[in-house]
């Protein structure tokens, strides 16, 4: 059952949508018109991110692609009575009309995790994917700001990077590793243990987006609760494995598509903001960075009108987060440079 909150913020959502087309006319600042892509829109993500991203009073143009299922996918959201005309297309031959002048592209494509794999496992067949179709972001829509959701994101992102290099469109404040489930567990965790509302929680998570990359900052968390550590120490792996909880919950039949949905809706609407010159949008990202010696490091990021606006600091650590940071250092060093290998083999 849905919950009567839940259908307010929907049909509020659908309302503000609504709202916006009618005073567009009269509007001194109308909101800009916005294609988003979802690459991958028929699979367990694209489908509710397709959703997702039809309810948001921000996207005018909404492009779904998919090798396969697509055009079933866009008529059934087509239906909804939001602002975005919705569009699907189908196969590799309509990717090129798909991504034309598209600010947003995010990319769930891939095949999911099953139990037993690890997001290694899925290297091979989601890199080859990924490498194709940011081929054709380069050529199509060089200048939209890529949201990578596709797994292994610590290997993915840098694989985009080096193919947009080779095309010489490569502008690293417009690639991005989507890494906002991890915020969202994190909050979910902290809440309940701190015995706090929420939607007031905030915690920024750093370094990569798999197992122990994984770094949480509960130290920096707020409100602030003074939690044992120990109670950190759980939440902090509970945060690293939260995939995996999800994989062995759904037995063989799927991972996390839901919550991660909603996540990389959450991310894609601060990009729009961001866009739209809204301030003071800050939101953690996998992005290139010298915040570490790593090339590629999740942090803070100020979004804004030409994607990255700035990439902030870790700010003070715990010594157990100071530990983790030094010890995650080397896993995603390795998966950064598989990445780049693969794209340049």
């Amino acid at each position: 059952m849905m919950k009567p909150s839940m259908l307010r913020s929907l049909h509020s959502a659908a309302a503000r949508g609504a709202s916006h087309l009618s005073r567009r006319g009269f509007a001194s600042e109308p909101v800009p018109e916005r294609k988003v892509a979802v690459l991958g829109a028929a699979g367990g993500i694209g489908q509710p991110l397709s959703l997702l991203m039809k309810l948001n009073p921000l996207v005018s143009s909404l492009s779904l692609y998919d090798i396969a299922g697509t055009p079933g996918v866009a008529a059934d959201v087509s239906h909804i009575n939001t602002r975005s005309e919705v569009v699907g297309y189908q196969g590799e031959a309509e990717l090129g009309k798909a991504l034309e002048g598209a600010d947003v592209v995010i990319i769930p494509a891939g095949v999911p995790r099953k139990p037993g794999m690890t997001r290694d496992d899925l290297f091979n067949i989601n890199a080859g994917i990924v490498k194709a179709l940011c081929t054709a972001i380069a050529k199509y829509c060089p200048h939209a700001l890529v949201n990578m959701i596709s797994n292994p994101v610590n290997s993915t992102v840098p694989i985009a990077a080096e193919v947009f290099k080779k095309a010489g469109t490569y502008d690293e404040k417009r690639l991005f590793g989507v890494t906002t489930l991890d915020v969202v567990r994190a909050k979910t965790f902290y809440a309940g243990k701190a015995n706090v509302p929420v939607a007031g929680v905030n915690v920024p998570v750093v370094g990569g987006h798999a197992g122990i990359t994984i770094l949480p900052l509960f130290s920096q968390a707020t409100p602030k609760a003074n939690l044992d550590d120990d109670v950190i120490k759980a939440l902090t792996k509970r945060t690293q494995d939260g995939g995996t909880e999800v994989v062995e919950a759904k037995a063989g039949k799927g991972s996390a598509t839901l919550s991660m949905a909603y996540a990389g809706a959450l991310f894609a609407d601060a990009c729009l903001k961001g866009l739209n010159g809204v301030p003071d949008v800050v939101e953690c990202s996998f992005v290139q960075s010298t915040v570490t010696e790593l090339p590629f490091f999740a942090s803070k990021v100020r979004l804004g009108k030409n994607g990255v606006e700035e990439v902030l600091g870790l700010g003070s650590l715990s010594d157990f987060e100071q530990q983790g940071l030094e010890s995650l250092k080397p896993e995603l060093k390795s998966s950064i440079e598989k990445g780049i290998k693969f794209a340049n083999q």
